[in-house]
């Protein structure tokens, strides 16, 4: 038995898909669903300073929005990830179209600050059904050894609709006004409805997952409790949490008013600073996942030095001498931040080689739970210390630390069993592979 036959880059596992073109398509339908719903979930960073005035609210209401938008997205994790392993994918993904279409219209519509919480909720629940509903589609189209790179694929693409948030509907706002905006980019909801029902599909033919019996209560209980009891999974979900919420808090509500009143720039060059987050992001997601693909053991490392040079670039930036950080700065920190996304890419990666295919939608949920509660958290906290200390961000964003130290401190604590039952999995599979008949 020679060493190439042990090795699984240049063999497939077991019931691997083939990936290939169709997958491409297939897939791709499923990340256009994610794309517009980054679009819609981060359609309020841009807007933050016109719902205050639209709604008539300070920074505690104002972050109200996100908070319970995140707050919805973080409980609905495992209940949709245990929806994706019953019901399969395209199921999963219609319905979160419908929601969170349905709550970027009600959005446009409200004149009221109770109705436009409640769109948001709305929001916050059809978006939660998108991502583990596309992480599961590519591994069930792609090969297992693609796993890291599509992951940062879906990732970027979700950049993108961040992207496109931040320089289209930005201008929309300003040149259609509220209702016009939202109501206008609510349509790309129901493009991708259509394209959905038309021509996704869980699974190539003849990849089938094996039915598992479902028993309720029974059923949940035994999907939870076995993907929790795996330290990846575990180790995922900090991972997820330490990384992903220091951008996520930035672009999604905090950075333009941060920018514009604490720092004094315009609002165009905040957008730009914005911008540059999110083609950060792109670029990064892209080099995460060529290394992780050749390099597995590179995921810890890259993971913990996203979080240093988080803390550092913020810490710089915050603890500041003068009146405004200087330009470099800025940039330097929102270069910084856009490798988070990237970076939380990382806790699926340690998720999935945990899990088997059957419990990968609830070790996803799981492991996606962790980063928007650090982010709903810290919203939660960022405007509250607004509040409390008349707008000194200086403080205020200081809240960032206690939770990266808290994500730190358990990633360290768990990443010595992780990967001891990681190990223990792979010499498993490469057995099996080697006794499959040809």
């Amino acid at each position: 038995m020679s060493s190439r036959s042990l090795n699984p880059r240049t063999v497939s596992l077991p019931g691997d898909p083939p990936g290939g073109r169709r997958a491409v398509a297939v897939w791709g339908i499923g990340v256009s669903v994610y794309f517009v719903a980054v679009i819609f979930r981060t359609s309020l960073g841009v807007a933050g300073l016109d719902a205050a005035e639209r709604f008539h609210v300070g920074a505690s209401a104002l972050s109200t929005f996100s908070i319970l938008q995140l707050l919805v997205y973080a409980g609905m994790q495992i209940p949709v990830g245990l929806l994706v392993d019953r019901l399969g994918t395209k199921k999963v993904l219609a319905m979160g179209v419908v929601l969170f279409t349905a709550g970027q219209l009600g959005f446009a519509f409200s004149t009221s600050y109770a109705a436009a919480l409640a769109s948001r909720a709305l929001l916050g629940c059809g978006d939660a059904m998108t991502f583990i509903s596309v992480l599961r589609l590519g591994t069930r189209w792609f090969p297992a050894r693609r796993g890291p790179l599509v992951a940062q694929l879906a990732g970027l693409v979700g950049m993108a609709g961040n992207l496109i948030s931040t320089l289209v509907l930005s201008r929309l706002l300003h040149d259609l006004g509220w209702t016009a905006a939202f109501a206008g980019s609510a349509l790309a909801g129901a493009v991708v409805l259509v394209l959905l029902l038309l021509f996704l599909k869980d699974h190539p033919e003849g990849y089938e997952p094996e039915l598992l019996p479902h028993h309720g209560s029974a059923y949940v209980r035994r999907q939870i409790l076995a993907s929790w009891r795996e330290p990846g999974t575990r180790l995922g979900m900090w991972v997820h949490f330490t990384t992903q919420f220091p951008a996520m808090v930035f672009l999604l509500l905090w950075g333009l008013p941060f920018l514009v009143q604490a720092q004094g720039l315009t609002r165009g060059t905040a957008g730009e600073l914005l911008t540059l987050v999110v083609l950060s992001n792109m670029v990064v997601g892209l080099v995460y996942g060529q290394v992780v693909a050749r390099h597995h053991a590179a995921r810890l490392p890259l993971a913990l030095g996203t979080v240093g040079a988080t803390a550092a670039a913020w810490a710089a930036t915050v603890a500041y001498p003068g009146d405004h950080a200087p330009m470099w700065l800025l940039v330097v920190l929102c270069t910084v931040l856009g490798a988070c996304g990237p970076a939380s890419m990382l806790g699926f990666d340690f998720a999935r080689p945990a899990n088997p295919p059957e419990r990968q939608g609830t070790a996803s949920g799981i492991t996606n739970m962790g980063g928007f509660v650090a982010s709903m958290t810290t919203l939660l906290a960022i405007g509250v210390l607004l509040d409390a200390t008349g707008d000194d961000y200086s403080i205020a964003f200081c809240a960032v630390f206690v939770l990266q130290a808290l994500g730190l401190s358990q990633i360290l604590r768990l990443r010595g069993q992780a990967a001891r039952r990681e190990r223990e999995r792979l010499v498993a599979s490469r057995v099996e592979t080697v006794h499959v008949p040809a």
